[in-house]
């Protein structure tokens, strides 16, 4: 098992991809303290992942709030004793538009959310990391490096672009202290926004939704869409000691879509 004796903080747990890599964190054998805004999610996948209570650890967590930060990395230390790696799935996706109708407002909430929310998160985790090292791993966007044409998402794309390019310096700036810091891109991720959309097509132009999900994956070079536990396996392979000599990179998720 990858993560066994391992602990792992994830943030932005709620039905989807943050249930997914808790859930993997377990199953590979580690320890996962969960983080999100709304208790009930963090009840509900702790009691799903981990029935017994051994391997996990909640605390509601808005990572805009700098002393939430502190104390959910506070937990993995109180807890188990030690925190090896934090992965980064909270984020603000729910605002949709481009440039022309943009309000730079609220662009400015989804970059202190996305962007320095995840750099609050990782500074508060950093303290235990440095005492054995570890790994940082940032959950990014297809989008940052390619734009669908299906829907415009033109601030997300933007703070989870300007992600990547604090993960080189962070990767330069902690590696001396054997912290990794790498980036997994998803690209159209089957779970339940990719469902919501499909659903939300679908019916808008009156056609089954399985001829709007063969739309999307008909560009794939496999033939199925990449899913929600696909993108936590990575997160959780780069948490892992297996990705020991791995910094600064990004892994696109994608099932072939975008290719580089």
């Amino acid at each position: 098992m990858m993560l066994q004796g391992k602990t792992v903080v994830v943030s932005g747990v709620g039905a989807g991809l943050g249930h997914q890599v808790a859930a993997a964190v377990v199953r590979e054998g580690g320890n996962a303290v969960l983080g999100a805004r709304t208790e009930a999610n963090l009840a509900k996948t702790a009691a799903e992942i981990d029935p017994d209570g051994r391997h996990t650890a909640y605390r509601t967590t808005d990572i805009a709030d700098e002393e939430q930060c502190a104390a959910l990395a506070a937990l993995a230390v109180e807890r188990f004793g030690a925190l090896d790696a934090v992965v980064h799935v909270a984020a603000w996706d729910s605002y949709f538009g481009g440039l022309e109708d943009a309000d730079f407002g609220t662009w400015a909430q989804i970059l202190d959310v996305n962007l320095l929310g995840t750099l609050r998160m990782t500074r508060a985790c950093l303290p235990a990391l440095k005492r054995q090292g570890g790994a940082v791993v940032i959950i990014g966007t297809q989008s940052a490096i390619a734009a669908p044409n299906e829907v415009q998402q033109a601030a997300y794309a933007a703070s989870k672009g300007a992600l990547t390019s604090a993960m080189y310096s962070m990767a330069r700036e902690l590696g001396p202290h054997r912290i990794r810091v790498n980036t997994v891109l998803p690209g159209w991720m089957w779970g339940p926004p990719v469902q919501a959309f499909v659903t939300f097509t679908a019916h808008a132009e009156g056609v089954p939704e399985d001829e709007v999900r063969a739309r999307l994956s008909a560009r794939m070079a496999l033939p199925d869409l990449a899913t929600d536990g696909d993108v936590a396996n990575a997160a959780a392979f780069f948490a892992s000691d297996r990705a020991r000599a791995v910094t600064g990179q990004q892994l696109l998720v994608n099932a072939g879509e975008l290719m580089r």
